[in-house]
C-alpha cells in the first residue's frame, strides 16, 4: 500500500473528525474535498472530477463511492476497504446511487452534512443531490469541519511541509542561475519545476507564476512566455511540492539597474513581512495578521496596489488550488495555533507606474514566533 502515514495516524485523525461530528451532531458526513479523504484515508488520485465521495459515519465507519476507474486506486493507496462503484452510463445518476448505499448504512432519517465548498463538488452534483437528500433526512453544510482539523500540522505532516519548502528553495535557485538578459521564462520555468521533481517532489496543485516585463503586475498564470529584457521584473510564484504537501514562495526580481519605485515597494514589502511576523503566533488571529498588513501598506500609500488578502494556510491540496479555504483577509477570526503552515506574500501591482514587487513565504507556526521555513533571506534580489 502506497501511504505515507502510519495507520495509527489516520486512526488518531478519524477519533478527532468523529469527535466533531458528535459535537455537531451529526450522523454521517458526505466528503467530496479530495484533500479531506487524503487527509483521512490516504486515498490518493485525481477521479475526484468525476462524482464520488466518501461517507463516513459518527461511529467511524466508512465508505467509498466512486468509478472502476479508481478503485485500485483507492484499494493501491488507502486504508479504505469498503468501496463501491456506481456505473458510467447514460444519464447516469450516482446521487441514487448514493442514496442507496446511504440505505444500506442505516442513515434514512439521519443528520448528514455535506462538503459543499470544494472543486470535487460541482453546481450539477450539488442539485442532485439536494433533489436525491432533501427528503432522505436532514442535511446541513459542513464545508469547512475536516477543513479546520486539518489546520494544525501533525509531527510528519511538518516534516513533509519542511522538504516541500527545501524542494521550493531549490526552485529558486535553479531560477536564479538562469535570470539574466535574454532568458527564457520557459527555461526558467522549467528549470524551477525540474528542480522540484528530481528532489522527489509532486506537481503542485496549481500552476507556477511566472511574469515579466507587464505580465510581472499579474498574479495569476497565464499562457505564453516571453525573453527577459536588459531591464526587466520578474515575479515568480512557486511552491515546493512533497506528498501534496506545499511550501510556496514568492519574489520579484530585477534584472538590470532597478527604478526607485522597485526599491520603496520592497522595502514596504519586507516592512510589512517582518512587522507580520511580530503577530504570527498564538494569541492572534488571522485577521490580525492582514490588518498588520494593510495598516502599513495604507500608511506608505499603498492601498491602491495592494491586495486583500495576504495569504493562507498551507498543506496538503489538490488542484485546481493550493490555497486552504483559511486567509489573511478582514475579519478572520481564526486563531493562530502552533503547528500551521502558513503563506505569507506581500504583492504591490503599481499601474500608474508599471512597477511590480512581490515578497512571501512559508511560515510554521510555534508557541512563541514563526519559524521562517526558508534556507533564503528576505534580500531584494537584483540580476
Amino acid at each position: 500500500m502506497a501511504l505515507h502515514f502510519e495507520k495509527a495516524e489516520f486512526a488518531s485523525r478519524l477519533a478527532r473528525l468523529t469527535e466533531k461530528m458528535k459535537e455537531e451532531k451529526l450522523d454521517a458526513l458526505l466528503l467530496f474535498a479530495q484533500e479531506s479523504m487524503y487527509w483521512l484515508t490516504g486515498y490518493d488520485t485525481f477521479g475526484y472530477c468525476f462524482f464520488q465521495t466518501l461517507v463516513v459515519k459518527s461511529d467511524g465507519t466508512m465508505a467509498l463511492l466512486t468509478r472502476s476507474a479508481d478503485l485500485r486506486q483507492a484499494r493501491h493507496t488507502s486504508i479504505l476497504e469498503d468501496i463501491h462503484i456506481w456505473v458510467d452510463r447514460v444519464n447516469a445518476d450516482p446521487t441514487l446511487d448514493l442514496k442507496n448505499l446511504l440505505v444500506e448504512m442505516d442513515l434514512l432519517g439521519a443528520r448528514i452534512g455535506i462538503e459543499y465548498d470544494t472543486h470535487g463538488m460541482t453546481g450539477r452534483i450539488s442539485r442532485l443531490l439536494d433533489a436525491q437528500l432533501t427528503t432522505f433526512g436532514q442535511i446541513s453544510d459542513a464545508s469547512y469541519l475536516v477543513s479546520r482539523l486539518r489546520l494544525v500540522k501533525s509531527p510528519t505532516e511538518v516534516a513533509y511541509v519542511e522538504r516541500a519548502a527545501v524542494l521550493a528553495d531549490d526552485a529558486l535557485d535553479a531560477a536564479i542561475r538562469l535570470t539574466k538578459p535574454g532568458a527564457d521564462e520557459a527555461d526558467i520555468l522549467a528549470a524551477m519545476q525540474g528542480a522540484i521533481f528530481s528532489g522527489g517532489g509532486d506537481y503542485p496543485a496549481n500552476e507556477f507564476i511566472i511574469g515579466s516585463g507587464a505580465d510581472a503586475l499579474l498574479c495569476r498564470y497565464k499562457a505564453g512566455r516571453r525573453k527577459l529584457d536588459a531591464s526587466d521584473q520578474l515575479t515568480l510564484e512557486w511552491a515546493g511540492v512533497y506528498a501534496h504537501y506545499h511550501a510556496a514562495m514568492m519574489r520579484t526580481v530585477i534584472i538590470g539597474e532597478p527604478m526607485q519605485r522597485h526599491r520603496e515597494l520592497y522595502n514596504a514589502c519586507r516592512e510589512t513581512i517582518e512587522a507580520i511576523e511580530t503577530v504570527l503566533k498564538p494569541g492572534h488571529s488571522f485577521g490580525d495578521v492582514f490588518d498588520m498588513h494593510a495598516r502599513i501598506m495604507d500608511e506608505r500609500g499603498l492601498a491602491r496596489h495592494r491586495l486583500n488578502a495576504c495569504g493562507y494556510s498551507l498543506g496538503a491540496r489538490f488542484s485546481p488550488s493550493w490555497m486552504e479555504h483559511q486567509m489573511f483577509h478582514v475579519g478572520n477570526p481564526q486563531p493562530i495555533e502552533p503547528n500551521m503552515s502558513l503563506f505569507v506574500h506581500m504583492i504591490i501591482a503599481d499601474s500608474d507606474t508599471g512597477t511590480a514587487m512581490t515578497l512571501g513565504q512559508t511560515y510554521l507556526t510555534t508557541t512563541d514566533a514563526p519559524r521562517a521555513l526558508s534556507r533564503h533571506p528576505l534580500d531584494f534580489i537584483g540580476l
